[in-house]
């Protein structure tokens, strides 16, 4: 029978050293699925994984067991996607003001569509929802990707985000609306 998470934290607090490499072995693979959803970029999310586990080793001290292991590591993961989405934004928008060009990250992902008529409008789509994403705020975004992305429950995005679960399910909601009132041309063309 596989030890619970719990149980690991207990090793590694008391000095097992191992106990922490078998939590990154358990949860890298979801950290990073969230990170990329975020960020929408390889390298970030790689570099989302290393920060959030080095930063949960780090604060292994300040976990609660009142909210599971996952969960704490994904508001790490969450708020540090978040740190870097706003960190690149603030970049990307000196160097455009600077250069004035403008080209988004998330529209250098490659399409697996198969046709050019399916790929122009797989990028359309792409493109306004990218706008889209860029238009939430971080808490309703984050709601977003966990809860469409990652189909975590509402009380997780809860733990995760620190706020009631109306305020979770009302975050998700109002991305949910941004995101339709963007698509909806898109999606009813004549």
């Amino acid at each position: 029978m596989e030890e619970s998470d719990l149980c690991v934290v207990a090793r590694v607090r008391a000095g097992d050293g191992d106990g922490f490499r078998l939590l990154v072995e358990r949860h890298s693979r979801s950290v990073f699925r969230l990170a990329y959803r975020m960020t929408g970029n390889e390298q970030d999310a790689e570099d989302v994984v290393q920060e959030t586990f080095l930063r949960a080793f780090r604060q292994l001290h300040r976990y609660e067991s009142r909210a599971s292991f996952a969960t704490w590591l994904y508001r790490i993961a969450a708020n540090y996607s978040l740190d870097l989405i706003r960190s690149r934004k603030r970049h990307f928008d000196h160097r455009q003001h600077a250069n004035g060009e403008e080209r988004d990250p998330l529209l250098s992902i490659p399409s697996t569509d198969p046709g050019p008529d399916r790929t122009a409008f797989s990028s359309q789509i792409q493109e306004r929802m990218t706008e889209a994403l860029n238009e939430l705020t971080p808490q309703e975004r984050t709601a977003f990707v966990l809860r469409h992305f990652e189909g975590q429950t509402i009380g997780e995005i809860r733990a995760v985000l620190g706020i009631g679960e109306n305020a979770a399910k009302h975050s998700i909601f109002r991305a949910v609306q941004k995101l339709r009132k963007t698509l909806e041309p898109l999606v009813n063309v004549p």
